[in-house]
């Protein structure tokens, strides 16, 4: 009887962005044939990826719940319960940011940061069952999750997971794999946005966000095991588009090197990746097996799905700007946050219900237009579950 492929989810970074990740997940939800306890035997996640991935680790043993539970948090999110959005707290912190900014951090050894993301650590000790993780293990329906932080001091992709007996760690250029039971430093660490929340404190050194030095975002899932890759990412990836250049005369604004820099960190090095391992595919397909097996060279055919948003975040983050409280509104506008160059910053930090609703509506609609090959790339071809009233609230 033939083995059943090990399907890993891989779920990226992107702040707020991630609401697109819990819109996949619900179609995937309502798609997949009524007995499918877990189609996703391995997690991996990265940053704000890495929290949604969690939630599904922790409920493994009943896929539909986690997408439930992560449902019920994103349909309703306000930025209060990611950072501190009251006038106190936020000048507080920004003020503090800007004194470090302008010492050099002479004055001060506490963690210095933008904004205060203190209220999303309250959030994932009440929500979060972490033991619940190692049960779906002891079970087997997880082989394994894993979490990537970025290492401020070694300058390393750190990966850390916790899974089956027999898993090894790794250690490659830039980047190693740590076997440890996971905890919220470790999330909290993975999706902290550089200079806009603090770094974390794990054993040796402090975290930051983890597709900051990720420059193989696959590589956790395989090296866990995983032949089979569905991957949901933040930005329009393999798309060959047209970029329209013109003239502009203004001096770009804060927000928008913030911007470009976030889409650097959260979306070149996935598209690189893939871009990797399509050749390495190529090059397996034309080399035969026998002449693989015979020099040793551990190279192998791996499937891969990628989805990603259909349409731009940044445009949709524009819409509902005004959500946001006025503490928070005023101090992405003092940046240029509000404009529209500067939008790519807001797509990340808009953790409002609107807003989140919005992505959550646009990746159902990606995923749905693709379900025969998303059930057929999974193993389920022709069995997508019956026409059913929907358990988990309207996407939108």
């Amino acid at each position: 009887m033939k083995e059943a492929p090990k399907i890993a989810l891989i779920m990226t970074g992107g702040g707020s962005r991630a609401a697109y990740q819990v819109g996949v997940l619900r179609a995937l939800a309502e798609l997949l044939p009524r007995g499918v306890r877990n189609p996703f035997p391995i997690i991996c996640g990265t940053s704000a990826g890495a929290i949604n991935a969690a939630v599904l680790a922790a409920a493994a043993s009943n896929f539909r719940q986690g997408v439930r539970r992560l449902m019920a948090v994103w349909r309703n999110f306000q930025v209060g319960q990611v950072y501190r959005a009251d006038p106190i707290g936020v000048i507080r912190n920004s003020s503090r940011w800007l004194f470090a900014g302008l010492t050099g951090g002479a004055f001060t050894r506490k963690p210095v940061s933008l904004l205060d993301n203190s209220p999303l650590a309250e959030l994932l000790r009440r929500r979060l069952d972490f033991s619940a993780i190692q049960r779906c293990i002891d079970t087997g329906d997880l082989i394994a999750y894993s979490v990537t932080c970025s290492g401020y001091t070694s300058g390393q992709s750190v990966s850390f997971f916790q899974g089956q007996s027999g898993l090894q760690p790794w250690q490659r250029a830039r980047r190693i794999g740590v076997a440890t039971p996971i905890t919220v430093e470790h999330l909290v660490a993975s999706s902290a946005l550089p200079f806009i929340f603090p770094p974390v404190h794990i054993n040796r050194e402090f975290f930051g966000d983890g597709s900051m030095r990720q420059i193989a975002p696959v590589s956790p899932a395989l090296h866990l095991g995983a032949d089979r890759l569905l991957v949901i990412g933040m930005g329009r990836q393999l798309q060959q588009r047209q970029v329209e250049r013109s003239k502009v005369d203004a001096y770009p604004s804060l927000a928008q090197i913030a911007g470009h820099a976030l889409n650097s960190i959260f979306l070149d090095s996935l598209e690189v990746d893939l871009e990797r391992l399509q050749r390495i595919n190529r090059t397996v397909e034309i080399i035969p097996k026998e002449e693989l097996e015979r020099a040793n060279y551990p190279l192998h055919h791996v499937d891969f799905r990628l989805l990603s948003p259909s349409d731009e975040l940044e445009k949709i983050a524009s819409q509902h700007a005004g959500d946001l409280p006025r503490t928070i509104r005023t101090l992405l506008y003092t940046v240029g946050a509000l404009k529209r160059s500067g939008s790519n910053l807001l797509s990340y930090l808009l953790f409002e219900k609107s807003y989140c609703r919005a992505l959550i509506q646009l990746g159902y609609q990606d995923t749905v237009a693709r379900k025969d090959d998303l059930l057929s790339f999974l193993g389920y071809a022709g069995q997508e579950a019956p026409p059913r009233a929907p358990c988990f609230g309207r996407p939108d």
